[in-house]
């Protein structure tokens, strides 16, 4: 993942997360300045090698981050301390390098340490040729840690050669393969697991990796482009999943007036069950930028063909619908667009203030894709102020790239992180039976907790076509209710789960109960 995603979901946990946590994961190639680095030690612009420039608010000076490099971001409240001053700081940089000196010999990488006055690992320390094997850059706040490690296991390492590492001149730059020790980037996972389980746990610990890799074999053949297929079966749901057709007069009006104004909704391009119950409720979900999405979601029923143009005029058609309908919470999601430079951010913010200034007291809640996670594109959604900002996690962390290959576990907690920073109550979605485990679900819940997510819904998965993912397993009601208790129980304020319930299902009394209020209201 991007060092920007991590760090903002470093600081969505560092803030909200009553549990330690580890982060192990690996970056797109970056560097990053600490607190006291300049730009004088990089002797190189980036862009020249691919390479991103973040400023961080770490210890240490100039440093990388690639692929083959295991980065690790300790989330730790160290007990018995009273703020992180120095002394502390420099007590736990030691527990980092000496977590990292014990891989290393566990790897058979018998001659490192340290190397007085440079934090960090050394193979050879003592020799005529000391060179950084693991970098440490930390911060502790509250007592509170953040950032963490880099072990470099079998990155490009030319990538040093463009900058003076931590600003430390004539020592040199090494990795795991250069010493000679053949590890996989999984094997030296496990091993830090291990040892920082055994070094900083104080209680029960609970691991979730996302999938090591994806092949063609792992995706739907959706994801594979091979078209939605056939509609599977009927007749092997359970009861309980089996919905009446109910087409009511508010449906068959709401279905007109959607019609009238040529709008798409997402209750009829992904199939939802819930249709009939919310239009005959009066409660809609717009589809915006098109019905066509970028990506191809093993899940999702939505036309992947390439998309048109958006259209500038749809705001104000949402907006004119909204008013038509006298909505009190209205629900505005769109499909995918990577192919525009800012995802389709600058709809959903055109579209907001249209449904403000048409109906002053809807309240807007939005379902975002994640728009890649630039910062300047969420911040465009973010400034518009919307009432829920919803951005769906959709399964648990293992099962992430076989389900939806062109997002990201991580990166989705982190759009979830920056959204309760910038102040906005926020949302996310769980689909089961996907082949995931109760206990996954849980982790799940878990990680939703500790980035502030206020509302999450778990729903049954439901196979849209005999292209797409199979369902797993169907998951009898009364586990439903346990995931919603056990969600409360993690300090979220409010869990929808049910077999048919789906993200926008009963929208507005989720965030009644969640406590926001419609921004027009607010400012009264």
């Amino acid at each position: 993942m991007r060092y920007r995603d991590a760090l903002a979901l470093q600081r969505g946990t560092h803030e909200h997360g009553a549990d330690d946590h580890l982060l192990l994961l690996e970056h797109h190639a970056v560097y990053t300045l600490g607190v006291r680095a300049t730009t004088e030690n990089l002797l190189a612009p980036p862009e020249e090698v691919g390479a991103d420039l973040e400023v961080a608010d770490r210890g240490g000076d100039i440093t990388f981050h690639g692929p083959g490099q295991l980065v690790g971001y300790p989330l730790l409240h160290l007990p018995g301390k009273r703020g992180g001053g120095m002394a502390d700081t420099v007590a736990y940089v030691r527990s980092v390098e000496e977590l990292l000196i014990g891989v290393c010999r566990d790897l058979g990488l018998a001659d490192v340490g340290r190397l007085e006055p440079y934090p960090g690992v050394w193979v050879d320390p003592e020799g005529p040729n000391p060179r950084k094997v693991a970098a440490i850059g930390v911060k502790l706040t509250r007592a509170r840690t953040m950032h963490g490690f880099a072990l470099n296991v079998d990155p490009d390492l030319s990538f040093f050669d463009r900058m003076v590492p931590c600003g430390i001149t004539g020592l040199g730059v090494t990795s795991l393969a250069a010493e000679g020790v053949e590890a996989t980037m999984a094997e030296v996972v496990d091993l830090v697991v291990e040892r920082a389980a055994a070094q900083w746990a104080r209680g029960p610990v609970e691991r979730a990796d996302v999938a090591w890799r994806s092949d063609a074999s792992d995706l739907s053949a959706f994801s594979r482009g091979q078209g939605p297929g056939e509609r599977p079966p009927v007749g092997r749901k359970p009861e309980w999943m089996r919905v009446p057709l109910d087409t009511g007069p508010e449906y068959r009006r709401l279905r007109g007036l959607m019609r009238e104004q040529q709008l798409v909704t997402v209750c009829e391009e992904a199939g939802c069950p819930n249709i009939f119950d919310c239009w005959n409720d009066g409660t809609a979900t717009f589809m915006i930028n098109g019905e066509r999405c970028t990506r191809a979601c093993g899940f999702c029923l939505v036309d992947t063909r390439r998309p048109g143009e958006l259209d500038g005029s749809e705001p104000g058609r949402v907006a004119a619908a909204v008013a038509d309908m006298g909505l009190a919470h209205a629900v505005v999601t769109a499909v995918a667009r990577d192919d525009l430079p800012d995802g389709g951010a600058s709809a959903f913010a055109a579209t907001i203030t249209a449904v403000r200034e048409a109906s002053s007291g809807t309240a807007v809640e939005v379902l975002i894709p994640d728009c890649k996670g630039d910062p300047d594109a969420l911040a465009t959604i973010f400034d518009a102020r919307p009432d829920v900002l919803n951005h769906n996690i959709e399964t648990v962390a293992r099962l992430q790239r076989r389900v939806r290959p062109s997002a990201g576990y991580a990166r989705s907690l982190s759009v979830l992180a920056r959204a309760c920073a910038a102040g906005l109550t926020t949302k996310s979605s769980i689909m089961v039976g996907l082949g995931e485990t109760d206990a996954e679900v849980e982790a799940c819940l878990a990680d939703l907790a500790a980035v502030g997510c206020n509302i999450v819904t778990i729903g049954q998965y439901l196979r849209p076509t005999t292209n797409h993912l199979p369902v797993e397993r169907w998951v009898d009601p009364a586990l439903f209710d346990r995931w919603a208790e056990v969600g409360r129980a993690l300090g979220i304020a409010h869990v929808e789960a049910g077999p048919l319930t789906r993200s926008s299902y009963h929208a507005r009394e989720a965030a009644d109960a969640a406590g926001a209020v419609p921004v027009e209201l607010a400012r009264r």
